[in-house]
């Protein structure tokens, strides 16, 4: 019974082990099977992918065949472009050579038969030099043997005989003499005044320019009549502000969509002018924006004035000037003299003068930066005491200018005697350009010199700040220092202001005083 047990398991074993076998044979074929098959499909995606690939690369071969041939092209048709243009300058250049060459064939023929002409010449020349010295030699004989003879019938040697001639010519001729020396200094005065008008008339020709007047008002355009009244602002508020911070009179009328500034300080009224003009750009219009725009347009014309200064110096060609002096110049652009705005006069003076001295032969650019520079002085006039020429002098001396230019600027109105030819050429070119018809016009100098006056009275009180001349002169703000003045001392002071303008100065009509003190309280919120 055990042994028939033992021989089943054995069984049993033997048949696991074949099943096992069977399995694994199975599973081998099949395996095998499926690797051929993913094989097979690997072996034919690279056969495709091998297939694209050449297709991809036949194309690509093709189109850089076909770049190729159209690079070719264009760079031979470039090489043809270029080669017909370099073609086209070698002939041309062939044939500005052949006729540079004929040019000088013909010069080296005109030279050669100039040089036979010269040897000529020269061999006549020395023929008739040999003649002329042997004529000398017997000629000095002849004289000799002459003098001999003559000393000997006259009995007198050639020094005394010379001296009784000389002396009767003298006592014969000594009035015809004095006679021809007068005609002579006469005929020269006249050929000189006349070379002196020449001159004049051909600088002034060279140099012409326009000029338009100075005039005391300037206008300011409104995008639309509402801005008019944002500018009157309530009860006058905004227009009361503008005239006390720019000391500019302001007009406003029924003249549609525009305002009009009058001032005699066009510098006040060019600031007032740029104020409204940024004010009406900005539409925040009220008194702290006022004073803000006030105080831009003054930085914006401190830029201006120093252009302007750039630019004449530039446009009359005077170089290596102080920078101060610069702005001075630029500032001479906002200054009038009888109405002729004096930079243009610097620069048309500078102009003459230089031109003037290139005709005499002189040193143009020393008449040129006088001229520039004689009325320096007009730039400070109204600030500090003294006339133009004596400010204009300091100012030449402060900035290291040199001794000919300060004695051009001091002699230009005669104050002293020029020490140079350049100096009298300034003064005569200032004289030009001032008499020339339209350029000044003496009643707004008058004008403006009252207005001026009439804020330097009002400036003397000890308590005054700051005062503004308005409405052409007939009226006067003085504004007053509060720590200064009280509120009961202004009366006194405008009476005061009042009578010495009647003592001091002539006016048609009536002038108003106005005095303003104003308190201003300033904190900072943190």
């Amino acid at each position: 019974m055990p042994h028939t047990d033992f021989q089943l398991v054995l069984t049993g074993i033997v048949a696991l082990i074949l099943g096992i076998l069977f399995g694994l044979a199975v599973a081998t074929v099949y395996f095998k099977k499926g690797l051929s098959q993913d094989q097979k499909r690997l072996e034919e995606d690279k056969a495709r992918a091998q297939e694209d690939a050449n297709a991809l690369l036949a194309n690509s071969q093709k189109e850089a065949e076909n770049n190729k041939r159209d690079l070719l092209l264009q760079a031979k048709e470039e090489v043809s472009r270029m080669r017909s243009e370099l073609e086209r300058e070698a002939r041309e250049k062939k044939q500005e050579i052949a006729k540079e060459r004929s040019r000088l064939e013909q010069k080296e023929e005109n030279i050669a038969r100039t040089e036979a002409s010269c040897e000529r010449k020269m061999e006549e020349i020395e023929k008739k030099q040999a003649n002329v010295a042997e004529l000398e030699a017997r000629a000095k004989d002849y004289e000799s043997r002459k003098k001999s003879e003559l000393e000997r019938v006259s009995g007198l040697s050639i020094a005394e005989a010379k001296s009784m001639v000389l002396d009767e010519a003298q006592r014969e001729y000594s009035h015809d003499m004095a006679l021809m020396l007068k005609q002579m200094e006469e005929k020269t005065k006249q050929d000189a005044d006349k070379v002196a008008k020449d001159i004049i008339v051909n600088a002034i020709q060279r140099y012409a320019s326009d000029y338009v007047s100075e005039v005391t008002v300037s206008v300011v355009n409104l995008p639309n009549d509402e801005m008019k009244g944002r500018i009157i602002g309530r009860e006058g508020r905004n227009i009361r502000a503008i005239e006390t911070i720019t000391g500019v009179d302001l007009i406003i009328d029924d003249t549609p969509e525009a305002i009009v500034l009058s001032s005699f300080d066009p510098i006040r009224r060019e600031i007032a002018r740029l104020t409204i003009e940024k004010l009406v750009v900005d539409g925040r219009i009220h008194p702290a924006r006022i004073e803000e725009m006030s105080n831009k347009a003054k930085k914006e014309l401190s830029q201006t004035i120093k252009s302007e200064g750039e630019k004449a110096a530039f446009d009359t060609g005077v170089m290596n000037l102080h920078p101060e002096i610069i702005k001075l110049l630029g500032r001479l652009h906002y200054r009038t003299s009888y109405g002729q705005n004096v930079l243009q006069h610097s620069i048309e003076v500078s102009w003459l003068a230089s031109m003037m001295a290139e005709e005499l032969g002189l040193d143009s650019n020393l008449a040129k930066r006088a001229g520039l520079l004689h009325d320096i002085g007009k730039a400070v006039d109204f600030e500090q005491e003294g006339t133009h020429v004596q400010l204009g002098v300091e100012i030449a001396k402060k900035y290291h200018e040199s001794p000919n230019v300060i004695n051009c600027i001091e002699a230009h109105h005669g104050d002293v005697d020029p020490l140079s030819p350049e100096a009298v050429l300034v003064a005569a070119a200032d004289a030009i350009s001032a008499a020339r018809p339209g350029a000044r016009r003496e009643n707004l100098e008058t004008y403006i010199k009252r207005i001026e006056k009439l804020e330097e009275i009002a400036t003397s009180f000890e308590g005054v700040e700051k005062s503004y001349a308005i409405q052409a002169g007939r009226e006067i703000r003085v504004i007053v220092t509060p720590d200064k003045v009280s509120d009961d001392e202004m009366i006194l002071k405008a009476r005061q202001i009042c009578r010495k303008i009647e003592d001091e100065l002539d006016y048609p009509g009536q002038i108003k005083v106005n005095v303003i003190r104003e308190t201003r309280a300033t904190d900072v919120a943190k």
